[in-house]
């Protein structure tokens, strides 16, 4: 399975200069957690999380009052607070290697770009969705966990028997 498969198309995306306040509207409006950043020639430039964003946000017991926590805000500009050095992917990404570099760099979205240009995003509820569907949530039948010695012959002799009985393999 590849990204290019799974992979959201067309994601929500803000620009550098966008500011704080309006990147998170953004974000609670499209009910997203993460916005690629791209330039005005439609280049990635940088990935802005909700983290990001609520870590750039002034703590609610500052002694500030509203006014100046709204003009301080409408200051900071995506461009100030976004990652710059973006893990990417392309399309053609197996979906598995897409997981591992989410582990390895502690990261819950990537970039899919072709030829260097924005096509979507795979994130880590992309990937869940696929574990889900994998296991079979949701669908009806049994799940059957059989712990038996690695053997050559022994997956053959275990489906042969569950055939015989009637009972079938999902993969």
């Amino acid at each position: 399975m590849l990204v290019g498969n799974r992979m959201s198309r067309n994601p929500v995306i803000t620009r550098p200069e966008t500011t704080v306040p309006k990147a998170l509207a953004v974000m609670r409006g499209s009910n997203v957690r993460r916005l690629p950043v791209v330039n005005d020639k439609g280049k990635l430039v940088g990935i802005v999380s909700l983290l990001d964003l609520l870590r750039a946000s002034p703590s609610p017991v500052t002694s500030l009052d509203q006014w100046e926590l709204h003009y301080l805000l409408e200051k900071l500009k995506v461009d100030e607070v976004m990652t710059r050095d973006v893990v990417t992917v392309t399309e053609d990404t197996p979906i598995e290697e897409a997981g591992r570099l989410m582990v390895d760099k502690k990261i819950s979205g990537l970039p899919v770009l072709r030829d260097g240009e924005l096509v979507g995003i795979i994130t880590e509820s992309d990937l869940f969705k696929i574990l889900l569907e994998l296991f079979g949530a949701g669908q009806p039948g049994v799940r059957l966990t059989v712990k038996m010695p690695l053997v050559r012959g022994g997956m053959a002799k275990l489906s042969t028997a569950v055939a015989e009985r009637g009972g079938r393999f999902v993969a």
